[in-house]
């Protein structure tokens, strides 16, 4: 792992509920519902933070610098604060500055806040406008891809492949709809796997409505502290072991040999000493904007070969019972609000660690669990938790 000068954990973390609409709050009442859970999940009040980190889409809500309006929910008033935006990987970049800025010494207790209100901006109009109309014509469909699904079909057969990915949606919809929090929960059933896909409107080529993540409005919120703090706190922790981010500009636009996902691996993987993933890690909160891409990245984030990823959906090993439980948050096809998702994945991660998931929670132990973050122009962040403090 890298060294840092001491070890940082998250010890609380609280979301809002998730919805396509939340007119009944405005954007600090709704970031208020997430940072009033954090604390109480950490036993701790606004006095005890030195930090405020807040992240967004800045050009979705089309409001700039929301986190000097927010700090009426978030109690930023008077405190540090850092503002982040890295597009869908908002939420993962804000876990790994919290890491960085307590793991330094620069702080010792830092509130680190996702958020999306999507409802009041255009999010199709900002993706639309934030690149060049002529070379950056890849990055302005954002997730909306067909690629994905298309790669999955050309190798493992069209038939097999739409099952895979809709058994994929089913199984997170199932995972949902234990998770109060989450906003797309629609009761799919297995039996009718075929017909569901069938029936839902197209996207683009063998990409379908049912396959795609939603926009959300929501909020997340998760506390980070020092060792030191940790100890004075008697908190319940989560440590942070390691994080990586991988980003390549040439990804959209001229294809790579190796993915951002399965790179981030291969270099966090090495620096903790991980031989077998499948093994050695209990969960993973994966971001997996559709279920094609949660079918395809699967097999790169756990360094797979072959149809093994495949295996893995058909034999229900990444149920929330399974052997390798997969987003029993339900994940982002289950909720998006975009500047917290990836934080969200963080969040979910941690409390299967610390027990506090609640009607989610896996039934096994969890030691070591994975959150990834993604979003840029396919960028990929991958961050590492264990139960037990890194030496």
């Amino acid at each position: 792992m890298k060294r840092k000068n001491r070890n940082v954990a998250i010890i609380g973390s609280g979301m809002s509920r998730f919805s396509s609409h939340r007119e009944e709050v405005n954007q600090p009442e709704m970031i208020h519902e997430a940072v009033v859970e954090a604390l109480e999940d950490a036993n701790l009040t606004l006095d005890d933070i030195d930090c405020v980190l807040h992240g967004n889409m800045e050009l979705f809500e089309m409001v700039h610098q929301p986190d000097m309006w927010h700090v009426l929910g978030d109690g930023g008033w008077g405190k540090s604060g850092v503002r982040l935006t890295t597009g869908g990987t908002t939420g993962a970049t804000l876990a790994c500055a919290a890491d960085n800025l307590v793991a330094s010494g620069l702080h010792d207790v830092i509130l680190a806040i996702g958020f999306e209100k999507l409802q009041e901006g255009h999010t199709t109009g900002g993706i639309t406008n934030m690149a060049d109309p002529l070379w950056g014509r890849s990055l302005q469909t954002g997730a909306l891809t067909g690629l994905g699904a298309q790669k999955v079909i050309d190798e493992f057969g069209e038939e097999r492949a739409r099952i895979a990915a809709m058994k994929y949606r089913t199984i997170m919809d199932e995972h949902a709809m234990k998770n109060i929090k989450a906003h797309r929960r629609l009761r799919l059933e297995r039996q009718y796997i075929k017909e569901t896909a069938d029936n839902s409107p197209p996207l683009a080529g063998e990409l379908r409505m049912i396959h795609m993540c939603s926009q959300s409005d929501g909020a997340c919120a998760v506390i980070f502290a020092s060792e030191e703090k940790v100890k004075a706190f008697k908190a319940n922790p989560a440590w942070v072991v390691d994080h990586e981010t991988v980003h390549r500009e040439e990804t959209m636009i001229f294809g790579s040999q190796k993915s951002t996902q399965r790179a981030a691996a291969e270099k966090l993987f090495a620096r903790a000493g991980i031989k077998n993933p499948r093994k050695e890690i209990d969960l993973f909160e994966m971001y997996d904007p559709s279920a094609w891409w949660g079918v395809d990245w699967l097999r790169d984030f756990l360094l797979l070969e072959g149809d093994e990823a495949l295996k893995m959906i058909e034999n229900d090993e990444i149920t929330i019972e399974g052997a390798f439980p997969v987003n029993p948050s339900g994940g982002v096809v289950a909720s998006n609000p975009i500047g917290a998702t990836a934080l969200v994945r963080v969040a979910e991660a941690a409390m299967q660690i610390r027990g506090t998931a609640g009607n989610h929670q896996v039934p096994k132990t969890v030691r070591r669990a994975m959150a990834s973050g993604f979003g840029g122009t396919l960028w990929t962040v991958l961050m590492l938790l264990s139960k037990e403090k890194p030496e």
